[in-house]
Parts: C-alpha cells; structure tokens; sequence
C-alpha cells in the first residue's frame, strides 16, 4: 500500500486524476488538497467523496505550518502538485499570485518532502514554458532540451518553479520528476477554458469569441491519457528527469471551433473573431517520445474521439456546467463543510 497526496485535486486535471487513482488502485491511500480558489470545485470530486481510500483537505500550498503539520501525521509516500493558477488571461491582469502560487507553493512543498521524506515528489507543469513554435514549420517539436523561452507571468512562473525542482533534485537529492503537458481537454474543465466554453455558448446560441484569425496551434491531449502517463512517470520514471506529453493532435483554434460547431449541429456563423491575446504563441507541438521508448506510454485518444466524448460528457452534465457557471457550486462546498 502506497499513500499519495495529490494537489490541485478539485480542479480540472487534478480531479480526473483522482477518479482514475482512486478507482485503479483501491489498495492506496489518496489525500486530496485543494484550496479551493475560482477553478477548485468539490462536486468535481463527489463521486469519489466517500471513497474508502480517499479523503479532502482544504488547504493551501503555499501555508508552510499547515503542509508541514499534514506531512507529520499522513506520512506521504508520493506527491503529485497539480496546484497552480493556470489561466493565462488571468496571469496578464494580476501576476502577483502565479507567482506566490505556483513558485512558492512547490517550493513549501518539496521542503516538507525532505523534512518527511517521500519516494518522489513530480511537478505537473506545461508545453508553455518552451515558448511557441512557428507556424511554417511542422517539422519542428517541443523536447525535452528545447531552451525555456517563456511569454506570459503564468507560463514564467511554471518554468521557474521547474527550475526550482532541479535545484531541489541536485542540491538536496530530492526525488522528483517533472511532467509537461500540451492542452487538456475532457470531463470536469472550467468554463472558461477554450473547449467547454465554446461548448456552453454553442449551446445557447452565443457569439463565440476567437482570438485573431484562429490560427493558434495548440496540441491537443485528452485528460485520461495524461492522467495515465502522469500515472507511469511517478512509479516508474527516473529520478531527475523530465516527460513531455503531448496527444499527437494539433490543430488550430478555429479547426477546434468548427470541429464542436458541427458535431452540435450549429451554424458557424456563431464565430467571432476579437482582438487577440497579448504575446499570444503561435503554435505549441510536444514530441512526447521520450515518454514512448523509456516507460511504453501510448495516448488512447485521437481528438477526433476525444472531443466527442467530451462535447457528450457536457450534454449529459448540464447541471455541473451552470452551477459553474452560476457560482453554484460554492453552495455543494458549504453544505460539504457544514456536515463535517
């Protein structure tokens, strides 16, 4: 039996991890925590709520006696940090706390992984902290020594907290790996995000906002195959090292928006194009073979298959996307507490 405390477990990447963990491996112990900011949402987490191997703290990464105090008594064998502000639009209006978050945040935590020693502290980070690619260019991919060329507070405070793992890793001997992935997508994403944004505005006949012409690239990969491949990484990666994942599915904005528009039977006359994003990147693409050779890693998903089950997950989870959308969902958070 392995004990694992998972950060960042009520938000959208983190939670799906909890449901594949929780139901795969019912003989480990899973520690959730979150802090619960705008994108933490505990009916993420209700189906597994009352799990045996499975329990919820609300806490945040970066309150050092808090983290501490819960590293005395669990004892974890591994960490997964999930936690971080991750909306870029956000990062550009307020960076103060990308960086308190997601730069002091880790550094609390892997202090407490040497004071309790753990087998592997992994750092979930992102494609962003490369920079972007042209667009001319296909042949070119993200690896894993491709230079970081930051263009957002978000995106720079990822790579720093990167950064600060491997110095973790070569001054102390933490045990660690890092994970970097290209765009999520699946069950459980906040609104706000690309995909089920458009999604909820298609459904309801709303303009749907494109930045520029479309023409970003992202690289698109299912949530369940980074929940997998983040999966092998902890139990079988090497220590010191880091993992691109990417789904081998790139496509521009608007290929995104049209691909939704016509599986929901909408006019694309519903696009519309705005002002684009400050220092927006142009295309990210990850060569994930690294993770391929050395651990056997394979994604599941094509987009093709995977945006349908997400465009069905959210026509069958109406009352999930507006008690987001609404605020709702604070009131599942209080009733929760309340009957503690």
């Amino acid at each position: 039996m392995s004990k694992f405390l998972i950060t960042g477990g009520a938000g959208f990447i983190g939670g799906n991890f909890c449901h594949y963990m929780v139901s795969k491996y019912p003989q480990d112990e899973f520690v959730c925590l979150d802090a619960l900011t705008y994108a933490g949402n505990l009916e993420t987490l209700e189906p597994i709520m009352n799990a045996g191997n499975f329990r919820f703290v609300h806490e945040n990464i970066c309150h050092r006696e808090g983290i501490f105090k819960l590293f005395a008594e669990e004892h974890f064998d591994y960490v997964i940090n999930f936690a971080a502000e991750s909306h870029v639009d956000r990062s550009i209006e307020n960076p103060e706390i990308f960086l308190k978050t997601n730069i002091l945040g880790p550094q609390v935590l892997m202090d407490a992984c040497l004071k309790y020693p753990v087998k592997r502290f992994h750092q979930v980070s992102t494609d962003e902290v490369y920079g972007d690619l042209p667009l001319d260019r296909p042949d070119l991919l993200f690896t894993e020594q491709t230079p970081l060329h930051t263009s957002s507070p978000y995106s720079a405070s990822k790579a720093a907290a990167d950064l600060l793992v491997m110095a973790y890793h070569r001054t102390f001997g933490l045990p660690c790996t890092i994970s970097r992935c290209s765009n999520n997508y699946g069950p459980y994403q906040f609104p706000e995000k690309l995909i089920p944004m458009i999604i909820k505005k298609a459904l309801a006949d709303e303009p749907l906002p494109i930045y520029g012409k479309g023409i970003n690239v992202r690289d698109w990969l299912h949530v369940y195959d980074h929940c997998t491949a983040i999966d092998l990484i902890v139990r079988q990666g090497a220590d010191g090292e880091i993992y691109n994942i990417g789904g081998h599915n790139e496509k521009t904005n608007l290929e995104v928006v049209q691909t939704i528009l016509n599986y929901l039977s909408k006019p694309q006359s519903l696009i519309t194009f705005v002002k684009d994003r400050a220092g927006h990147d142009l295309r990210y693409a990850m060569d994930p073979s690294k993770l391929e050779k050395e651990l056997g890693w394979r994604p599941k998903y094509t987009f093709e298959t995977g945006i349908g089950r997400t465009i069905d997950w959210n026509l069958n989870h109406r009352d999930w996307l507006e008690h987001v959308a609404s605020g709702e969902y604070l009131r599942f958070m209080k009733e929760y507490y309340s009957s503690k």
